[in-house]
């Protein structure tokens, strides 16, 4: 999710989920058949997905740029004394066209991609990045914002307000305002050579995610897998032109679904060694010289700023606030998450030897033989799970039954809103009130011109200034099944179904006057705080048994076996801590380089970061490498992906709190609602955090969870 106005031009076009915004004054410059001629009609303004076609938006981006320079330009020589309204007002109004063309825009780079379209990100993005600084640089313009922050205590303002001043002066110095002529030039090359290397870097991991599938040639190298995910395979070989083969796409992570199943140790090492790959092994989607060239401008363009690294730069602006906390965070937990994750390695060793297999424990093990250790554990394995997980079920019963009983909202599917793919569903959202409150749309599986993961986008931003309403689209990458078989959902899947939804609920919650502070306009850091409190209902007892029913049969899952799935729940959390540290590691390492100091080999570089941080345990990889670590080298999480574990610490001293309070309740969800999610960013988030709870969290609870208080 990303800020709309100010910000929304800030992102790189390869992954920003665009906003929508209200109508623009002068919009008919367009051709009226461009659908971003002027606003969409349809409710809430959804968007007109049904009229958008690839030609419409190099000139409505142009068009929008054009009229958005204009405002910007009469807001900054207005000759009338700088005013909130006349400057600070002015602004979030400016630019409504190229939200509304750039929103759409968003939504099509991430989730129905083509060839068009990623010809226009390589186009618009050093465009876009110039764009940007031309506003965030205009000296007259900053200059009104500084006068009026100077005297920012007679003004009089609403906090909001105020915080919304403070925000805007901000973002200005840390865009480079302060810079003399010759350095606001070098960063404009800077933004702009970047914009393109982050739209390069995302291409890339898309096409190499298409081309490093895994090809087999007969069935019997795919046993283990079910019937259904065979013929799956084989028609995925079919459109790639290899009749009579199979073929398995590698997806988002380091690690890949099959390998749980698949019984072959040789094609587990395969489909492995294929994601480990990615972005490394030559070629044109290659992405090692890419990262060094991201690395190094991004350290020059904080140096530039006056900051020691590109991380010291991001953090100042979260809620961490500086590398040191981070460092000390990854520090104290990786060293017993690696413990934990030896000791889950030795169980997973003892098993492989009882069985005679004769060989140590790899990465490509991992997954199918921990699956054998829960099965001896706990009499159970994850297979057993997915038959009550069917994806409608869990989506009507499950998550939204969940939104019912703690913030008193229904859902109401709507069959008669354009969609960009047929699979799409679109519901209404009624408020405990009987009013409508947003509009919600689920893009639930992966396709091959979708990039990978899951994410939220605003498609609408709610705003009062606005007078807009929101729309939030929740994009998973579920594997969708052969025709008329059910999409059984992994628990993972069902986690990140729940996760998502959380996210949507900060949307769909928001309840702030102005753009740049709407639903998930909030420190990255502090983002994922309440998509994961989420996750807590989807094992919620009331909430289990309402949805977790085989889809056969509609039998409830059996007590015993939902015994299991909580007793369990510790249970690999050694690895999933370690692949995760890993990760965010190799971020910060990246990150907290001058410019100086960028290396020249991408892979010798990880492999002594992982080491010399303790988390080089060879059979658990980090969830993400380098070259296809999206959410730091093109997404908006660069030196920020520890911010998911900054975030759980929020999350589980949450969770304490609803236990505390009595769980599953209206009360509880309005106090969160009140306190949290209707605020969006519209003030700092860790007074927002001790407001709700009152007190600061906790790391305990976390602590617990993870299973490393006693390590």
């Amino acid at each position: 999710m990303t800020r709309p106005q100010l910000m929304i031009i800030a992102a790189s076009l390869a992954v920003a989920n665009f906003a929508f915004a209200a109508p623009a004054p002068g919009a008919a410059a367009l051709d009226a058949a461009n659908p971003f001629a002027k606003i969409s009609t349809l409710p809430f303004n959804y968007p007109a997905f049904d009229k958008i076609k690839n030609e419409h938006f190099a000139l409505a981006f142009a068009e929008g740029m054009r009229q958005h320079a204009a405002e910007i330009e009469a807001i900054a020589n207005n000759r009338k004394a700088a005013t909130f309204e006349n400057t600070i007002v002015a602004m979030e109004r400016s630019g409504k066209l190229l939200a509304r063309t750039g929103g759409a825009f968003g939504i099509f780079a991430g989730g129905n991609t083509n060839d068009t379209i990623k010809g226009l990100e390589r186009e618009l993005a050093p465009k876009l990045a110039a764009h940007r600084d031309a506003m965030l640089l205009n000296q007259k313009l900053f200059d009104r914002i500084d006068t009026l922050y100077a005297k920012r205590a007679k003004l009089g303002l609403d906090a909001e307000s105020a915080f919304l001043l403070e925000r805007y002066r901000k973002d200005f110095v840390r865009a480079g305002a302060k810079l003399n002529a010759a350095d606001k030039d070098k960063l404009k090359g800077y933004n702009a050579e970047l914009a393109s290397l982050q739209t390069t870097f995302s291409q890339n991991v898309l096409s190499e995610a298409n081309a490093a599938a895994l090809v087999v040639d007969t069935r019997a190298e795919l046993a283990g897998m079910s019937e259904a995910a065979i013929v799956v395979a084989a028609d995925v070989a079919k459109k790639r032109g290899l009749e009579g083969k199979f073929a398995i796409p590698v997806t988002n992570t380091t690690g890949q679904a099959p390998l749980s199943v698949l019984t072959n140790r040789s094609v587990r090492e395969r489909l492995l060694a294929a994601s480990l790959a990615r972005g490394s092994r030559g070629g044109e989607f290659d992405n090692t010289g890419v990262v060094l060239k991201i690395a190094t401008l991004r350290a020059q363009r904080a140096e530039l700023l006056g900051y020691a690294n590109h991380a010291a730069y991001m953090l100042e602006d979260q809620t961490a606030k500086d590398t040191g906390a981070v460092n000390k965070l990854l520090g104290e937990l990786a060293k017993p998450a690696v413990a934990n994750a030896r000791k889950e390695a030795a169980d997973i060793q003892k098993v492989i030897d009882a069985e005679k297999g004769g060989f140590q424990l790899a990465a490509h093990d991992w997954a199918f033989y921990s699956d054998k250790v829960r099965a001896e554990r706990f009499n159970f394995d994850q297979s057993q799970l997915r038959p009550y997980f069917e994806l409608n079920n869990v989506l009507t019963n499950g998550v939204f039954y969940a939104a019912g009983k703690v913030y008193g909202l229904t859902f109401k599917e709507r069959k008669d809103l354009p969609v960009y793919d047929p699979d799409m569903r679109v519901f209404d959202v009624i408020d405990a009130n009987g009013k409508p409150l947003a509009i919600f749309v689920a893009d639930f599986y992966a396709r091959g011109n979708k990039r990978g993961g899951a994410w939220a986008n605003a498609y609408v931003p709610q705003s009062q200034l606005m007078g807009t309403r929101p729309v939030i689209g929740n994009h998973l990458n579920i594997p969708k099944p052969a025709a008329g078989e059910p999409t059984l959902l992994t628990y993972d899947e069902l986690r990140t179904l729940f996760h998502e939804f959380g996210h949507a609920l900060h949307g769909m919650f928001s309840d702030v006057k102005y753009p740049r502070f709407a639903g998930t306009g909030v420190p990255r850091d502090f983002v994922e705080f309440p998509s994961q409190v989420n996750e807590m209902w989807a094992v919620w007892p009331e909430v289990l048994g309402n949805y977790a029913k085989h889809y056969k049969t509609g039998e409830p899952m059996p007590k015993e076996l939902l015994d299991k799935v909580i007793a369990s729940k510790q249970f690999n959390e050694g690895y999933r801590t370690t692949e995760y540290l890993a990760s965010s590691i190799l971020d910060q390492r990246w990150h907290q380089l001058s410019a100086a100091q960028i290396p020249t080999d991408v892979v010798a570089f990880e492999a002594a970061a992982l080491k010399d941080a303790g988390v080089d345990f060879a059979p658990v990889p980090p969830r993400y490498r380098t070259t296809y670590f999206s959410h730091v080298f093109s997404g908006g999480y660069s030196a920020g992906y520890y911010g998911y574990l900054w975030s759980e610490k929020l999350d589980a001293d949450t969770v304490e709190w609803f236990n505390e309070n009595g769980g599953l309740s209206r009360k509880n969800g309005d106090h969160f609602r009140k306190m949290l999610l209707s605020k969006g960013g519209t003030l700092d988030a860790m007074q927002m955090y001790r407001n709700f709870r009152g007190r600061d969290a906790k790391i305990e609870p976390l602590l617990e969870r993870r299973g490393l208080n006693a390590k």
